[in-house]
């Protein structure tokens, strides 16, 4: 079974509570269980994880490619800004392993400085915009590129 880690950047703990006009009415801990069923399903062993913190970010890309799992990442602001962010997520890629940029909005559908991703250009591929469903998208993704089939 393969790894994937899915990480999630800033407020996204906050999940169900910030704006959930925006990002839905489900928690963290939702998110934590569907993405945890839905990795099963697909032979995936996944392992959620959330932090405010970037340096902690930064370490968990890192533990991605020593332990060679693929990723599933929603950078959350750290997407617009974070150098530190897309250059540990350009480990993951360049070693082989797939990292896959998820957001539950559609950040090109909103403020003008969300519409500029750092960590795009290095990710194995893009899914934005379709709430909880963009980590399941993201994980049937990996799942398909593993099996060598296109998602």
């Amino acid at each position: 079974m393969e790894r994937v880690l899915v990480l999630n950047g800033p407020n996204l703990g906050r999940l169900g509570v910030r704006e959930p006009e925006i990002y839905g009415s489900a928690s963290m801990a939702d998110l934590r269980e569907s993405a945890t069923t839905w990795g099963s399903a697909l032979d995936l062993a996944v392992d959620v994880r959330q932090t405010d913190d970037e340096s902690e970010l930064v370490g968990w890309l890192h533990e991605a490619v020593d332990a060679r799992a693929h990723v599933v990442l929603n950078p959350a602001a750290f997407t617009h800004y974070s150098y530190a962010v897309r250059d540990a997520a350009a480990q993951v890629t360049t070693s082989g392993l797939l990292l896959v940029e998820v957001h539950l909005s559609n950040p090109a559908a909103r403020e003008a400085f969300r519409s500029h991703s750092v960590v795009g250009a290095v990710a194995t591929g893009t899914v934005a915009g379709f709430g909880f469903d963009s980590y399941r998208l993201a994980l049937e993704a990996v799942a398909a590129r593993l099996r060598g089939t296109r998602a």
